[in-house]
């Protein structure tokens, strides 16, 4: 009987970017740890990271114009983040965070394939496009901490640190998001709703709607900064 066959081994190229990036997956599992608490591990996110690390660089494609480390940042970041809320039981801060992370990291992925395809000709434009893509990101942030269900509100631990003050500022801030939430076109306003008041997951949205994952990605961005300049038009910030 043969030997059976060896698994294919990566190419130099991809063990370089592995290599390269192995820092990266310990800022950020550092990073996570800081602004989840200790119910995150260091170590757990690291191993989860790499793995991530490993299939960013198996994917990457230079001729996409987005510099390695870009690509892999948002890619181990999801997966940490994934894997925290997969945990089950979160407590309801740090799941909010997570939603709130997730919900920005959208963002800065469209902008990195749109910019890609469509970089800034000057640095004016660059300045400007920076300036809306983390207005863009900040909104989304704030959809995404503030929309969980009011079952998952009971199912995880009450925010004790919130006043009664805060908490009405911030069911206020909610119901003028989604009140321009509504205003968006349908494909917009499903996209939202689905993804952050129903928390189904982004890559179930889009399939729901019949959108690929990169045009999905692209639609929230533009939904998001129409909600943006809606609340802007109010006076209103995030």
């Amino acid at each position: 009987m043969p030997p059976p066959p060896k698994p294919p081994t990566d190419s130099p190229e991809v063990l370089a970017h592995l290599h390269a990036g192995l820092d990266l997956v310990d800022m950020l599992a550092r990073q996570l740890r800081r602004q989840c608490g200790s119910y995150v591990q260091v170590d757990d996110l690291a191993s989860q990271g790499r793995e991530a690390l490993l299939a960013a660089a198996r994917s990457f494609d230079p001729d996409r114009g987005v510099p390695f480390r870009r690509w892999a940042n948002l890619r181990v970041r999801g997966s940490m983040v994934d894997a925290i809320r997969s945990q089950g039981h979160v407590p309801r801060r740090v799941y909010q965070k997570l939603r709130a992370i997730q919900a920005a990291d959208q963002i800065h992925r469209a902008a990195a394939e749109h910019q890609a395809t469509n970089p800034p000709k000057t640095p004016e434009q660059a300045s400007a496009a920076l300036e809306d893509q983390l207005g863009t990101a900040a909104m989304a942030m704030a959809l995404g901490f503030l929309s969980m269900r009011s079952g998952e509100d009971l199912e995880r631990a009450p925010d004790t640190n919130e006043n009664p003050e805060a908490a009405v500022a911030r069911q206020e801030l909610l119901a003028r998001i989604r009140d321009a939430i509504r205003e968006r076109p349908e494909a917009e306003r499903r996209l939202l709703e689905r993804h952050y008041f129903d928390d189904v997951a982004f890559e179930e949205t889009a399939r729901e709607l019949g959108l690929s994952k990169s045009w999905a990605s692209r639609l929230h961005a533009r939904a998001i900064e129409g909600v943006t300049k809606a609340l802007k038009r109010g006076n209103i910030e995030p």
